[in-house]
């Protein structure tokens, strides 16, 4: 690279466990001499600092920071450099800054949490003598443009200077560095807009440093090393001429600015500067050829690029390749009497052949969803041109498509309308929380051929009672689908089919989506089917009212005289170290670990358990492609913060007072804060107990003093917008896979927070150690059931929840009128440390227990039987 400044400083970065596996594996196994040696490359490489980060999950990250920072001191090849402490925790750097006798460095500190516990830090900072990493970073978020940028730093300059009593000299400011050549527009700017605000930084806060990390930027190629490199030298040329002192940087991989290949040095500063619309895509089209060792690399097979242009077009439809299509697009447009053609030609043959190979079972879901990313880039291509005619196009019908009110889960309704659409339906889609007053004012005004709804938790199916009501009394004719996880055969004919005179499916997947839409369409075909699936469910009717419980009930007396019985003889329960309510940070990086990835693998319709699924002879394959775009998500997600995972956990008194838990404002057990309301199994055990949770905390007249807790959690702040930005792009492949991915993030915050629990906030298993595939089988002590499953399926307990924890207010998740929550990736609950306590399904309860448990809520029967009807056996 240029030296155009002789006193830029390479901060060396691989001492980091968040960013480094190698030196993670290394600390993990308390392998100290092998992780030495890391850090004494990074200085014989040319690091002039060393960055030292140990914030992992499964790490005693002052222990380590402290005993490897006192391992440093005694290397003098080591310690002559100056020390960067990193850390996300406070007590991990002040625990290192003891440690240090020189001057050290603390990255970082910012005006995230407001300017009280920014200037309380910078004091103490002071204090101890160290220089300051300062993010831009304030209470709204990162900055992300040149403007936030610099007024960040500006406002937390003049708080340090004014307040503090900071040397400018010790503030080092770290405006961000954001991937680019994402492929999302709006991060093309990231680059350049970081070097402008160093510029401004530069010119109005003097003395003031500017850093950064490096390898940040260049994310979006991970796994190509040379293009990578080379995109590192050609950002720290510009950025270090606009005043750059110092970067994060693998010292031992900078590229020498001018050894640059020309070809891959226009492209990348073309991306770096954003000097053109396409400079992704240009540089995208050269970087296989830099691949490896960095030479020149035999292409791969490009022979179908000579094919006609209709037969192009079919083959990046099925391959889900968007290289080309806009050129392909526009050939066939030249050739075609009208652009309508172009889709109503070679673009739909094509997805027939999607379509048809879907349904031989010859493509799997994730590859029709990018199909679908072709073809809608395509069209998008075409739009401009078609204005009248593409009104006038051609289509098998017009679906609307709503997530019901109350509701917030759109996943699954998303992959079914990708599916039709390529099938060659026209979807439009409401998103969530739609009233039913606007899914039939929409179909009316667009002229739907049918609408299909969708919902998750069981309040939704009501909802859907009373659009198929309300569509009878307004004289509708559509046809109604009926999807999601909670809905079922039984449930349409029992509960919904009755009550609308046209046809009414359960659509139990997106694969039978197309052919039940399909004999819908056609007039002879729907009054045939409809006959058919009117004697179907009449069948389903009968056979509910018929079928008799596995296991007679009995009275809740009896439930009750059969309740579980824990053991407080050799159990005394465990206080918690920290009573009260507290909020929990956590990044991607550390929930990633703590991921089960079987379920996102059936969210995209491919069978089997993870690994194993990676090596099945049918999916394998294309479960190895979802799993490395998922991953390839979560790095990007981790550099440009576009997702934040939020959480907020409370332990309290509590003890048992009938089938209810008192949970207790403090030890004095006087005041209750509130009651959590449970239910209890109502069927004959033979050699089992009659559950209920309650039964898993110690009654108050026993006079044992227990404890329960409570957790609210999120890894979906800021998903709605992800997914509509890449929806935006014409890609539905990636607005599906951000909330896939989200809620395994919701659900890895979970199972990481009820670890911490268990270990350290109450610490009642203090000395466990379980891998990932033991947390995933729940091999630990004590449960975290939560309200609307099997355990407590009554979803209004979320409300106590929320109060305890005061969640909304916390940390922004909400709960819509039907108690979902919102975001949709969240996870709440109970927590339960007896060692007996486990997970059972309540199952179904008879009239007595109903109007037990209302007059326990304060609610009429009416109200009851509508939150309870899932489980009622009247």
């Amino acid at each position: 690279m240029s030296q155009a400044s002789q006193n830029f400083i390479n901060v060396g970065e691989r001492t980091n466990v968040t960013g480094s596996a190698v030196f993670k594996k290394l600390i993990l196994n308390e392998d100290y001499e092998a992780a030495l040696d890391v850090a004494r490359q990074q200085v014989e490489n040319g690091a002039q600092i060393i960055d030292i980060n140990m914030d992992e999950a499964m790490l005693d990250s002052e222990a380590a920071m402290v005993r490897f920072l006192n391992l440093i001191a005694s290397e003098p090849d080591i310690s002559r450099v100056p020390i960067m402490i990193d850390s996300s925790k406070w007590s991990v750097i002040e625990a290192g800054l003891k440690c240090i006798q020189g001057k050290a460095i603390v990255n970082s500190i910012s005006l995230k949490e407001g300017e009280e516990p920014f200037l309380r830090q910078a004091k103490l900072l002071k204090r101890y003598g160290a220089a300051a990493v300062v993010m831009a970073f304030d209470e709204k978020g990162q900055a992300d443009t040149v403007e936030r940028r610099f007024a960040i730093c500006k406002r937390s300059y003049d708080l340090l200077l004014e307040q503090v009593g900071f040397a400018p000299e010790d503030i080092i400011f770290d405006p961000n560095i954001f991937a680019v050549a994402t492929g999302i527009e709006e991060h093309n700017a990231y680059a350049l807009d970081f070097i402008e605000a160093t510029r401004l930084i530069k010119q109005h806060l003097p003395y003031a440093s500017v850093s950064g990390g490096l390898s940040n930027v260049s994310f979006s190629f991970r796994g190509n090393n040379p293009v990578r490199e080379a995109m590192h030298s050609v950002f720290l040329y510009h950025a270090i001429q606009a005043g750059m002192d110092m970067a994060i940087v693998n010292a031992g991989q900078l590229a020498v600015y001018d050894d640059i290949p020309v070809e891959l040095r226009d492209a990348v500063e073309d991306v770096i500067l954003n000097r053109r619309d396409d400079a992704t895509d240009r540089l995208l089209e050269i970087a296989p050829k830099y691949q490896g060792d960095g030479k020149e690399i035999a292409k791969e097979s490009q022979e179908w690029r000579s094919w006609p242009v209709n037969k192009r077009l079919e083959h990046a439809l099925v391959k889900g390749i968007t290289d080309f299509i806009e050129e392909d697009t526009e050939a066939a447009r030249q050739a075609a009497e009208r652009p309508l053609h172009v889709i109503e030609g070679p673009l739909m043959d094509g997805m027939n052949v999607v379509g048809d190979l879907f349904g031989e079972g010859k493509m799997f879901l994730p590859q029709v969803v990018k199909s679908a990313r072709v073809m809608k880039r395509a069209v998008a291509y075409l739009e401009p041109y078609i204005e009248k005619e593409k009104a006038a196009g051609s289509s098998n019908g017009k679906i609307l498509l709503a997530t019901v009110k109350g509701d917030v889960h759109d996943i699954g309704k998303n992959i079914v309308g990708v599916v039709l659409q390529c099938n060659n339906f026209e979807i439009i889609d409401l998103g969530v929380m739609v009233p039913c007053e606007k899914i039939l004012q929409t179909a009316r005004e667009q002229n739907v051929d049918m609408i299909g709804l969708s919902g998750l938790i069981t309040p939704s199916l009501d909802e859907m009672v009373h659009v198929a009501k309300e569509m009878q009394r307004q004289g509708f004719d559509l046809p109604l689908l009926i999807g999601g996880a909670t809905t079922s055969k039984a449930h349409t004919a029992v509960k919904i089919e009755q009550h609308y005179a046209h046809p009414t499916v359960y659509v139990p997947n997106a694969s039978r989506a197309v052919g039940v839409c399909q004999k819908l369409l056609n007039p002879v075909n729907r009054a045939a089917y409809h006959t058919e699936l009117k004697a179907e469910y009449e069948t389903v009717r009968l056979q509910h009212v018929r079928k008799k419980p596995r296991t007679a009930p009995v009275t809740l007396q009896q439930a009750r005289e059969n309740s579980f019985k824990p053991d407080f003889t050799d159990y005394t329960p465990v206080t918690p170290k920290r009573l009260g309510v507290q909020q929990v940070e956590v990044d991607i990086a550390t929930l990633r670990d703590y991921i089960d990835w079987t379920p996102f693998f059936l969210t995209w319709s491919l069978a089997g358990k993870y690994p194993r699924i990676l090596q099945d002879e049918v999916v394998g394959e294309e479960a190895q492609k979802l799993f490395a775009d998922a991953n390839a998500m979560l790095d990007s997600l981790l550099q440009s913060g576009d997702i934040v995972a939020k959480g907020v956990v409370g332990l309290f008194a509590a003890n048992r007072h009938g089938d209810d838990i008192e949970i207790y404002a403090d030890e004095s057990r006087k005041q209750v804060l509130c009651v959590s309301h449970h239910l209890r199994q109502q069927t004959e055990k033979s050699n089992a107990a009659n559950y209920c949770l309650s039964d898993f905390v110690a009654a108050k007249e026993t006079g044992i003093a227990d404890y329960i807790g409570a957790f609210a959690v999120t890894g979906g702040i800021g998903e709605d917008e992800l997914a509509a930005k890449y929806t935006a792009a014409h890609d539905d492949y990636h607005a599906i896979m951000v909330k896939a991915v989200a809620d395994r993030l919701a659900e890895a915050f979970a199972e990481y927070l009820h670890e911490r629990v268990r270990k350290d906030i109450w610490g009642y298993a203090a000395d466990e150690a379980l891998n990932n595939e033991d947390l995933i089988r729940e091999k630990y002590q004590g449960i975290r059931p939560a309200p609307g499953y099997a355990a407590c399926p009554e979803h209004t307990e979320k409300q106590a929840i929320w109060d305890l924890l005061d969640v909304e207010q916390r940390i922004g998740m909400k709960l819509t009128e039907s108690y979902a929550m919102w975001p949709g990736a969240s996870v709440s609950g109970w927590y339960f440390a007896h060692p007996q306590s486990r997970y059972f399904a309540v199952a179904q309860i008879q009239q007595d227990q109903l109007q037990d448990y209302a007059t326990r809520k304060g609610w009429d029967v009416t109200t009851a039987k509508k939150w309870l009807a899932p489980n009622l056996n009247l």
